[in-house]
């Protein structure tokens, strides 16, 4: 695939189903993670696809910085749906202001693509959030709902909070459909950051720390939400609601070292270190993030999901990390 400029906007518009009458979805964060899966999944199933991202990258628009002044006009032509990936996660230690360094991205720079959006008549702009606009972590048997007052605890998830509220306002001043997916942590092949650090761990035949941990933490596999983007891209049920989405099965830190372990050809070997000992140990390491992320709880509930989309998560945990870890071992010729 081409490497593809912001002038090239015209010649694009229909290059994946090479229809007139398709919709269009506009896509940001094209050469992210997800992004990436995401197009491909789209244009497998005949959607048309315009791609966005902020470095150059195959099949996508190159944009730069995507900042509340940047002139969506030519990329929105002819746009049905907006699904924004992009955003900003994290903030270099440098920062002056965070909080601040969140906000110009996760609230300005969505605000401004959707006004621009609702003003040339795009019928829908779906927001990937995060489960971090619903809270840290969840209480033990008791998962996040959809519609539950939210509690945010840190900037990014105070920031992904406050976009999704003004984007329902706008929504509800201009008539453009607002759909908010929140997302726990996202796995597949590729993966990077902290589950990539885990399997690797896990392959390594070191024991893990995790031997005392009970915990229960919802992911989803990265096909799993990209089938739920292009649901909540069409369904008339979608609009003007918040979704949250899983693989439909929770697992404690240990049982993903487990899986990991044993999908990699590994005895896993667990060292059953206590709980607060652990999280004491982290805390003095600077590492109080981690504690969260290994030792806390984060469950989701997807029963309003299921229920309003007529959705199912169609690949099944054991798939998804199978594939993650096959993808990490590389082509069959690679691993003798």
């Amino acid at each position: 695939m081409k490497w593809v400029g912001i002038l090239d906007v015209a010649g694009i518009n229909r290059h994946a189903a090479g229809k007139e009458t398709s919709p269009l979805i506009l896509i940001t964060g094209g050469n992210g993670f997800i992004g990436r899966f995401l197009i491909s999944f789209l244009e497998k199933r005949g959607t048309a696809v315009r791609a966005v991202s902020r470095n150059p990258a195959p099949g996508c628009i190159s944009v730069g910085d995507m900042t509340r002044q940047f002139d969506w006009t030519a990329l929105l032509h002819d746009i049905d749906v907006v699904i924004h990936l992009a955003g900003r996660a994290h903030v270099l230690k440098e920062e002056a202001d965070p909080a601040e360094a969140f906000r110009l991205v996760n609230v300005e720079a969505t605000l401004a693509l959707a006004r621009q959006a609702a003003a040339v008549g795009v019928r829908r702009f779906v927001f990937v959030s995060s489960i971090k606009a619903s809270g840290g972590h969840s209480v033990t048997r008791q998962p996040f709902l959809a519609d539950d007052m939210p509690k945010p605890v840190d900037e990014y998830g105070r920031s992904k909070l406050e976009a999704e509220r003004r984007l329902f306002q706008l929504g509800r001043e201009t008539g453009m459909e607002i759909t908010v997916v929140r997302p726990p942590l996202v796995y597949g092949p590729d993966v990077p950051a902290n589950f990539a650090l885990m399997l690797k761990w896990a392959g390594s035949g070191l024991p893990s720390v995790f031997g005392a941990v009970t915990n229960s933490r919802s992911m989803v596999y990265v096909e799993n939400l990209c089938d739920l983007l292009a649901r909540v891209a069409e369904h008339p049920q979608a609009a003007g609601q918040i979704f949250l989405v899983s693989d439909g099965i929770d697992l404690s830190t240990a049982d993903l070292f487990s899986r990991l372990a044993k999908l990699q050809g590994k005895k896993p070997i667990h060292l059953p270190i206590p709980v607060p000992f652990l999280g004491a140990v982290l805390q003095l390491l600077g590492k109080s993030a981690y504690r969260e992320r290994l030792l806390a709880n984060l469950q989701v509930d997807i029963g309003k999901t299921c229920r309003l989309l007529q959705w199912l998560p169609p690949i099944s945990s054991e798939d998804g990390m199978r594939a993650t870890v096959e993808s990490f071992r590389g082509p069959p010729e690679a691993r003798n």
